[in-house]
């Protein structure tokens, strides 16, 4: 027969990997032995179990209810039966019956080991649900433990008994890991099994990008930049809007790091991967044209009720635009989170789209998209100077005549002419609308 001591040492070596502290230990033997007579005395068994690790004493005492009428036999106990071993109880008292434990069966003992196993694995199950359940979008790392069906399993770092997987969609298919080789990867959900907790990792999510920027970029885990929207097409290219709570730092430049260090880092790990970072800007017909970089868009149209754009590029932008497969409009699209159609100049006006284009319209209406000046294509110190002076969009100068530049400190002939012919490169004017009456100008618009 298996003693105590044996038991207790049995026991401690089930639980030693688990880190538990004593006290855990000894609740668990507790509630393994309650299992155990429980399937000798009832379900509702009610006992005292003290365990002296020292001496390898365990002592058992059920407790029953002495009671008129025994409703209960796991529990309770006959006035009558009571009485046969001391004449003075009575209704009400509680009947103490020491076991030994060596009465104990082996089923019993297993019994004990099973719910002990059970509670332990409870305890991590839900040990693992605590710590990754708010982690979602965060990134972890572990080692390949095993390739199955094109699924990467992995142990991860930091608890290595979570059940953590890579499904086969949810990588890049131009990436092959092999068991053994460290990974990283983002949380993408914490998944219920009959098992337990599974937790599901990407690559492949655009999570997982932001993830890596996060790590990189220290002004976005101090909250100054902050991740707009993330578009993806895993293995060939992402873009992704950012901005700045502080207007003194530029958040694309951030992103990009000293001489390109920090968006580099981000492309090594996912394998060479094109990463476009565009402003986020509030005003949905500035933010499309940023989409659209590296091209330039000529006009943007907005359909609010549709929820749906149109912009229109030079002829010589249309394939820069539309980039390889179609790829750049379509991830430009997801970023918005509006349907983009793209148009050349020529297809445009083809379609009879002249007034939608130029402004032409109801008397006295124009559609308009200011921007920042550092879109145009003037030097550094003209920029500088004109943004000293509070200059600094589109319509901000495009009513100024050539002696009002020439007052602006810095800004000598040459740059006022520079500055005048791209104004008039951007403007038209519509020279069929009817003469202007005292509420109306003429009509103008960026091109």
């Amino acid at each position: 027969m298996t003693n105590a001591t044996q038991v207790i040492a049995a026991f401690r070596e089930i639980t030693g990997t688990r880190a538990l502290s004593p006290d855990e230990l000894q609740d668990l033997i507790k509630d393994g032995i309650l299992a155990a007579l429980a399937r000798r005395y009832g379900p509702n068994v009610d006992a005292e179990i003290e365990i002296n690790e020292d001496t390898g004493r365990i002592d058992i005492t059920v407790l029953k209810e002495v009671v008129a009428e025994v409703e209960d036999a796991s529990r309770q106990i006959s006035l009558e039966e009571a009485r046969w071993d001391d004449p003075d109880f009575e209704v009400g008292d509680v009947q103490e019956v020491p076991v030994e434990f060596a009465q104990f069966g082996r089923n019993a003992v297993m019994a004990a080991k099973q719910r002990i196993l059970q509670r332990v694995r409870e305890g991590e199950r839900q040990k693992i649900r605590d710590e990754y359940e708010t982690r979602v979008g965060e990134l972890l790392s572990g080692e390949v433990q095993q390739v199955e069906r094109g699924k990467l399993v992995v142990m991860l770092n930091r608890v290595r008994e979570a059940d953590s997987i890579i499904p086969w969609k949810e990588q890049n298919p131009r990436e092959r890991f092999r068991q053994g080789e460290t990974i990283r990867a983002v949380l993408k959900k914490v998944e219920e099994t009959p098992k337990g907790p599974r937790l599901i990792l990407s690559r492949a999510d655009p999570l997982f990008v932001a993830a890596l920027f996060k790590l990189e970029v220290p002004e976005i885990q101090q909250g100054i930049v902050e991740i707009r929207g993330v578009a993806r097409e895993v293995g060939g290219r992402t873009k992704m809007a950012v901005s700045s709570r502080d207007d003194s730092i530029d958040p694309v430049g951030a992103c990009v790091g000293l001489k390109g260090s920090r968006v580099r880092a981000v492309v090594q790990e996912l394998g060479g991967e094109r990463i476009d970072i565009v402003p986020w800007h509030p005003d949905p017909e500035v933010f499309a044209k940023r989409s659209l970089a590296p091209a330039r868009v000529a006009k943007v149209i907005s359909d609010y009720d549709q929820h749906t754009m149109t912009a229109i590029v030079d002829e010589d932008q249309l394939s820069l635009a539309i980039g390889r497969s179609g790829q750049n409009v379509r991830l430009a699209s997801q970023l918005l989170g509006w349907e983009l159609n793209l148009f050349g100049s020529r297809d445009w006006l083809e379609r009879g789209a002249e007034q939608a284009l130029f402004g032409g319209g109801n008397e006295g209406e124009y559609e308009s998209s200011d921007f920042p000046l550092r879109e145009l294509d003037l030097p550094p110190a003209t920029l500088a100077a004109l943004g000293a002076a509070g200059y600094t969009t589109f319509f901000d100068v495009i009513d100024l005549e050539r002696e009002d530049m020439l007052r602006i400190p810095a800004i000598g002939p040459v740059e006022a002419d520079r500055l005048l012919a791209l104004i008039e490169e951007l403007t038209v004017e519509d020279e069929d609308a009817p003469e202007p009456s005292a509420a109306a100008d003429d009509s103008v618009v960026p091109g």
